[in-house]
């Protein structure tokens, strides 16, 4: 059970960093711009603003988990 819950942490914390995603404003000065620091500074601000709901709900459930099992 414990080798599970590492799995699920761990997926949850590699998936927000490889998608690279950008929204359609953002694409559009991205686009604009010649060379690559912008887009990437602009990515990683997107995966940090995306990583920080998933950190809370994990804790959530994390403490849920725990309240639940003993």
């Amino acid at each position: 059970m414990k080798t599970r819950f590492l799995i699920i942490l761990f997926i949850m914390f590699i998936i927000p960093t490889m998608s690279e995603a950008q929204c359609a404003m953002c694409r559009a000065v991205v686009e604009s711009e010649s060379d690559g620091k912008t887009a990437e500074a602009i990515n990683n601000g997107i995966v940090y603003l995306m990583a920080v709901p998933y950190v809370l709900v994990g804790g959530l459930f994390y403490f849920i988990y725990r309240k639940m099992r003993g």
